[in-house]
């Protein structure tokens, strides 16, 4: 279990984030066609898995626009966009600001993906949602980089996490 803050608040997360060095954790999320997929959808990807609260927020909106943009240019990786959202939702905000080159999966199906990756947040106002947190693992799904953002409203560590894909 975590702490992390929301606008200064402590709030408590389910568990530990997979550290640098171990496996991730398979998963199993619903797709923006409300298909389940799990992680063996990116065998031999490398994958950035970018996990946040809500894609209706200013700063998960403005993390999604600039994963996308870095997986227009690096077509060996994939950009996996975690929330509790539906994926209507989801789907919305994709068209709506031409993103074509991130994955959207909605948690909507699976308690367990937030309980395995450690970043439910248990108790606070955004109680059931995901904290915000990045993942960043190569072909066979080791962990390169990991951050659980400390402050939920914060933006995360591109540059650690861009240069963890390069």
């Amino acid at each position: 279990m975590a702490t992390i803050t929301l606008k200064g608040n402590a709030v408590q997360t389910t568990g530990d984030l997979p550290s640098v060095g171990s496996r991730l954790p398979d998963f199993q999320l619903t797709d923006s066609s409300l298909r389940d997929v799990t992680l063996a959808e990116w065998t031999g990807k490398k994958k950035l898995i970018s996990v946040f609260p809500s894609i209706d927020t200013p700063v998960c909106a403005l993390s999604t626009k600039k994963f996308n943009d870095y997986a227009s240019e690096h077509e060996d990786t994939v950009m996996l966009m975690v929330s509790a959202d539906l994926p209507f939702a989801q789907s919305r905000f994709c068209k709506e600001e031409k993103l074509e080159h991130v994955h959207v999966l909605s948690t909507m199906r699976s308690e367990e993906f937030a309980q395995n990756y450690g970043v439910g947040i248990k108790d606070g106002p955004m109680a059931g949602l995901t904290a915000r947190a990045l993942l960043v693992a190569d072909e066979n799904n080791m962990v390169l980089h990991s951050e659980l953002v400390p402050e939920i409203g914060n933006e995360p560590d591109y540059d650690a996490a861009m240069q963890a894909l390069d």
